[in-house]
């Protein structure tokens, strides 16, 4: 038999009584010509006709279940599920379609989330904490300084951390935050209590605060403990950090900084050539 889709877009209409090709019947349905092939082959939309040759054509009556195929396929049913509404006489096919404007108004309600959840993801990538300057100063305490998450944003947005940080953001409120926050001010806490009870650089106790230390911050992005080195030496040497630890107990940013560079070696790693990584 011939192809159909070799000729049939070159026939006229009124050269084959009444019937309408397949090529002119993709044209005025906006549907392809494979589709139309494969609507036959399973049997949903067989054309009544063919020409001596052996080529489909659509009769009016076709062409009404054709029109009628193309909505229910909009709608979203599947061809299975069309055949029945075309052809099943018991099918209640107000209560199929009311099935399906449910599922459509299920997946709306999908779409709608999903939309407000990557504007949340992109105002976290832009911005970091999803949190007005105010909330921020309540979670974070007086001290806090909105401008930091600018400034981090400006010297990290293009790196990995960040984007982990702004995901983490993005899936936080306040009683979010708030928790993080206070669950860095407990480590703080024990940091100065292990000091104070003169724990030492290697010991067990300074390593367990050590791993905790990692566990806590892993909140905003996971820390490899080559990029633990690279914080510890900011804590010490960059005066807002300094001044927060020490604040905890005088020399607090020297000691984390040394129990830190302790388990290192212990794992491996010169604290002298760590780099962020």
């Amino acid at each position: 038999m011939p192809d159909p889709t070799d000729r049939d877009g070159h026939y006229e209409e009124g050269e084959h009584d009444g019937g309408l090709t397949v090529g002119r019947v993709s044209a005025r349905l906006g549907v392809t010509v494979r589709a139309l092939h494969h609507w036959d082959r399973i049997g949903l939309a067989p054309p009544s006709l063919r020409t001596a040759a052996g080529y489909r054509l659509y009769t009016p009556a076709d062409l009404e279940r054709l029109h009628r195929i193309v909505i229910y396929r909009e709608l979203g049913l599947g061809l299975d599920r069309i055949s029945t509404v075309l052809d099943d006489s018991t099918t209640d096919v107000p209560g199929a379609l009311r099935a399906q404007r449910a599922r459509v108004t299920e997946r709306i309600d999908r779409l709608r989330r999903l939309g407000a959840d990557l504007d949340r993801m992109i105002e976290a990538h832009e911005r970091g904490p999803l949190l007005t300057a105010e909330q921020q100063t309540e979670v974070f305490g007086p001290d806090w300084d909105p401008d930091r998450t600018a400034e981090a944003r400006r010297q990290y947005g293009d790196t990995a951390q960040w984007t982990q940080y702004a995901e983490r953001s993005a899936a936080r409120g306040p009683a979010e935050w708030r928790a993080v926050a206070e669950a860095g001010a407990r480590f703080d806490r024990e940091l100065g209590e292990a000091m104070a009870a003169g724990s030492a650089p290697g010991g067990p106790e300074a390593n367990r605060l050590v791993e905790r230390h990692r566990e806590v911050f892993s909140a905003y992005f996971p820390l490899t403990r080559e990029m633990q080195v690279c914080l510890a030496r900011r804590y010490e040497s960059e005066p807002g950090f300094a001044t927060h630890y020490d604040g905890v107990r005088p020399g607090l940013a020297a000691w984390f900084r040394r129990i830190v560079d302790a388990s290192a070696r212990a794992h491996g790693i010169d604290p002298e050539t760590a780099t962020w990584r």
